[in-house]
């Protein structure tokens, strides 16, 4: 079993890089060398392994749907009104009805089967559009009318949907025959007429787990029940992956959309936190993501996607032209998009891959007939439509969207943070200087203690050195003094030295200090472009 790990992840890793190398995203790379190591080839994976393969994909689609909750803004969610909405029930809706249609005429499916399909393949893929919209949102395209929030949002949005529509057929299809139940009143409902009771149910409980479970993170994390980002990824993840597991137990909620739901909330509640969180989600989906794709290509029957190549291709694409276009029009109507921006959903919001990989084999293995078609259909979607979806969305963006602003505290923390510590000469310098080394050492990040000094008072200097170097010993930080307008140096610094946060006090040790620091610091909150953390007395 230890050898088979290694070999998904080695084998999965270097096949990705080369698939980059030569332009075509890394999970083509991951699912080919999958095919080639698996049972059909040369069988390097062992059977342990394989029967692991379900729960590992579990563990990878709520790694990726964090992620896809910790990169939505709100402000530009709001700004998009109701598209963004739109775009994550139409689009999804429309093109699984269109392919259950296809699918009983091309493979004689019946509609609910065909409609299992239609969910497979009309779920978008975390894996390329996320770090896709994340890229153009860090390089300012579309951002002016929050394009990429709202693909980002949609897109997550539609695969909540349609995991939750998906797993209720699952169970539906997999007990056909099962009684009818009889609520109060004596009326009586079967399975199929539950059905939509059962998706409002699982909507508002899992956006209420989600609710409920960010602030749980918060009050566990920002009260130092953790010491590093590593506790705190521990305590993240673990919390994710019961939100979904726990629905086996008590199956009234959507754990997707509750783990979507957490990640979106814990950006309202406590920002750095979020964005630290997110860092430590990035660096899981590197292994998550190997594994998901690998598995799949290992899982893969070659003889059944040689049989349906033809008609899966028509199925796809006219599930995406006529399914799809359809959603999109009906999305962005009444909408302040242009024609050009509404055209580059095409590209944006086309790729499938992660949930395709994650659940395409749940009908085989649940003993759905048809499942081997529904399979490969899910592979040969990603195949296609993973490659031209990633090189599209970055070659079409500067043609068909506006570049606006970036703002440095919507995208997510690269390399080494650096914190900025502006104290003065009252004891509450000591509770930001603890403030900012808790947030270096949760981060492997770095300090910059600032003292904006107009008295030329060297011992206060040296007392305020003596102060920083006793409490930020373990970490990498430098002492600097400056002079002028106090809110104006800090904001220069922390723009000129390109500070990840701003920790700030708000209060001093007298009457007269009250109101010069908390005017400091209000108008430093009013001036920097930086997020900026207070901390009080």
């Amino acid at each position: 079993m230890l050898a088979s790990a290694l070999w998904i992840l080695f084998m999965g890793f270097f096949a990705g890089q080369l698939a980059q190398r030569l332009g075509a995203p890394p999970l083509i790379g991951m699912i080919l060398v999958g095919i080639a190591i698996g049972p059909q080839f040369a069988n390097f994976i062992s059977p342990e392994v394989l029967d692991a393969a379900d729960d590992l994909r579990l563990v990878a689609v709520t790694i990726i749907l964090m992620k896809a909750g910790l990169g939505l803004d709100r402000e530009k969610l709001a700004q998009q009104g109701t598209v963004a909405l739109r775009l994550g029930f139409l689009p999804a809706s429309t093109e699984a009805i269109v392919i259950a249609l296809l699918s009983m005429l091309l493979f004689n499916f019946d509609f609910l089967t065909g409609l299992l399909l239609g969910c497979v393949v009309g779920a978008e893929s975390p894996a390329v559009i996320v770090p896709g919209m994340l890229r153009l949102k860090s390089l300012g395209w579309g951002v002016a009318k929050g394009i990429p929030d709202a693909i980002l949002t949609g897109s997550a949005l539609s695969d909540v949907l349609l995991l939750l529509i998906f797993s209720l057929l699952l169970n539906f299809l997999g007990q056909q025959g099962s009684e009818a139940v009889t609520l109060f009143g004596g009326i009586t409902l079967s399975p199929l007429q539950l059905l939509p009771f059962q998706i409002i149910l699982e909507i508002v409980l899992g956006l209420a787990a989600g609710f409920l479970f960010a602030r749980l993170l918060v009050l566990v994390l920002v009260k130092q029940w953790t010491r590093n980002v590593v506790q705190d990824m521990i305590i993240a993840a673990g919390t994710a992956l019961f939100l979904v597991i726990f629905t086996a137990v008590f199956p009234y909620y959507s754990g997707y959309l509750a783990v979507m739901a957490m990640g979106f909330f814990l950006i309202e509640f406590d920002a750095p936190l979020a964005r630290l969180i997110r860092g430590g989600f990035d660096a899981l989906w590197t292994i998550a993501e190997i594994v998901l794709f690998v598995l799949l290509g290992a899982t893969i029957q070659l003889q059944v996607l040689g049989n349906i190549l033809l008609p899966g291709l028509l199925l796809l694409t006219l599930g995406l032209v006529v399914g799809r276009s359809l959603g999109w029009y009906l999305s962005t109507l009444g909408s302040n998009w242009t024609w050009q921006e509404k055209v580059f959903l095409l590209p944006g919001n086309m790729a499938k891959a992660t949930v395709q990989a994650a659940i395409g084999a749940l009908p085989l293995a649940a003993g759905i007939e048809g499942g081997e078609i529904i399979l490969a259909i899910a592979a040969l979607s990603i195949l296609t439509t993973a490659p031209i979806g990633a090189w599209a969305t970055q070659v079409f963006a500067p043609k068909l969207l506006e570049k606006g602003e970036v703002d440095p505290t919507k995208v997510a923390v690269t390399g080494r943070p650096v914190f900025l510590a502006a104290v003065d000469t009252s004891p509450l310098a000591i509770q930001v200087l603890r403030k900012a080394a808790d947030l270096a050492r949760r981060s492997n990040g770095e300090v910059i203690v600032l003292y904006v000094d107009n008295l030329g008072d060297k011992h206060a200097v040296d007392e305020l050195q003596s102060q920083a170097k006793q409490l930020l010993a373990d970490i990498r930080h430098e002492f600097l003094t400056q002079t002028g307008a106090v809110p104006e140096a800090i904001v220069q610094v922390a723009q000129a030295r390109q500070v990840t946060d701003v920790v700030i006090g708000k209060r001093g040790h007298r009457t007269w200090e009250d109101v010069i620091l908390g005017s400091v610091s209000q108008a430093v909150l009013e001036m920097s472009p930086i997020p900026v953390i207070t901390v009080d007395s």
